[in-house]
């Protein structure tokens, strides 16, 4: 018998089994004259989850690591400054990702359980007046630590310098299940995964795209061939793709974002804002405490906790999954071991929420760990039962 738990990584997440059905497709001709029926819907229905309606997105056979290494190699040259911040996993390995493509990294050092530093970018873009930078990396959600980072403020950065460098975003944990306004925040690439908010496997990496971009690419010569966005394009244009992708998470995709249009994006983020405020309220409940240093940081798709001291998070998270078939996400990077992490994004109910909290606790109770049984699920059920008359049932239980 497979696994019929829930998983509580963040990402890949649940697939719901309208989506599994929808994948369940015989191979068809992808250069076929009524392709673009399918295609075509794709395309114009993600501009909205993106908030974008002057932008375009572009499709990868790719994960989200793809889609950042597509939006860098489209619009910048080697030797190119580019403006980023460490402050977690991804953010890290965005940087190494550009260093490799001989990009010049001008990093700010931010403490793990921080945002971008909006302070420390505006200085450094106000004494850029040659404006030598040439793009701003920011991670909206940063997955290794539950940090959600101020996007519009970073743009705010850019617009009292004056500066003309591109704000590139890392939108992979977000983008689906938190509000995400690409034109209004003025995002040039915004880069998302078909395996975090939209429900479905690893194996699309989504790109939105702005104007300014599009024209970057024009006069960049970082070299790319496979993640050219000008192919694509053209034959996104004409109803196709350069080369063959995957149909079955098209057509996954194609179902997903009617799933998201029929549950309303503002519900979307209110559920999810709903379910993280509950995990939450549970772990002040245990005792603990986050990562993210403070509220304003509370990302709304994944909560990391850090464990009490002497206590090991990576002999917690194996042991909920030997014990009860039920996986969490251990610490990356400078958290490792000192963190786990309670992925709530995607297809996730308040119900699924409490049978991880649950189990999170069984798990630390068997461990030692210094917490009362029972009482971080309390405190989310009363969250929840508080809150119930408001709550919007997911599309993904449809």
């Amino acid at each position: 018998m497979s696994n019929p738990n829930p998983i509580f990584i963040p990402g890949p997440t649940n697939i719901p089994e309208r989506l599994r059905r929808a994948m369940d497709v015989a191979s068809r001709d992808h250069r076929a004259p009524d392709f673009v029926d399918l295609i075509r819907p794709v395309f114009e229905n993600l501009k909205p989850v993106f908030g974008t309606s002057a932008g375009q997105v572009v499709l990868f056979p790719a994960t989200g690591t793809g889609g950042w290494e597509a939006a860098i190699t489209n619009t910048l040259s080697p030797g190119d400054t580019v403006l980023a911040a460490r402050h977690g996993m991804f953010s890290q390995r965005w940087i190494d990702l550009c260093r490799r493509h001989g990009l010049d990294m001008r990093v700010f050092e931010a403490p793990w359980g921080e945002g971008v530093p909006v302070e420390a970018f505006a200085k450094a873009l106000a004494a850029d007046t040659d404006h030598r930078i040439k793009a701003v990396l920011a991670t909206h959600n940063e997955t290794a630590t539950g940090v959600r980072s101020d996007i519009a403020a970073v743009r705010q950065a850019l617009t009292v310098a004056d500066h003309p460098a591109l704000l590139c975003v890392d939108g992979v944990s977000s983008i689906g299940s938190l509000d995400f306004r690409m034109d209004e925040w003025g995002v040039d690439l915004a880069v998302a995964g078909s395996q975090k908010g939209f429900m479905l496997p690893a194996g699309l990496a989504i790109v939105g795209v702005s104007p300014k971009a599009r024209a970057a690419m024009e006069t960049a010569t970082c070299p790319r061939a496979f993640f050219d966005m000008r192919d694509m394009m053209a034959a996104n244009a004409a109803g196709s793709f350069p080369y063959t992708p995957s149909v079955p998470l098209l057509c996954g995709l194609r179902e997903s974002l009617a799933m998201l249009a029929e549950e309303g994006r503002e519900a979307v983020h209110a559920r999810h804002h709903r379910i993280a405020e509950g995990v939450r309220r549970a772990v002040a409940a245990w005792g603990l405490s986050l990562c993210a240093r403070r509220p304003a940081l509370y990302s709304d798709t994944v909560t990391a906790i850090l464990v009490p001291d002497g206590y090991d998070a990576g002999a917690l998270v194996a042991h909920a999954y030997t014990r009860y078939g039920v996986p969490f996400g251990i610490g990356l990077g400078d958290v490792a071991g000192t963190v786990f992490r309670i992925g709530h994004l995607g297809q996730m109910t308040d119900v699924m929420a409490l049978s991880g909290l649950a189990t999170a606790e069984m798990a630390m109770v068997d461990l030692g760990y210094p917490i009362t049984l029972g009482s971080g699920v309390a405190a989310a059920q009363a969250y929840y039962r508080e809150t119930a008359a408001h709550a919007v049932p997911a599309a993904a239980a449809a």
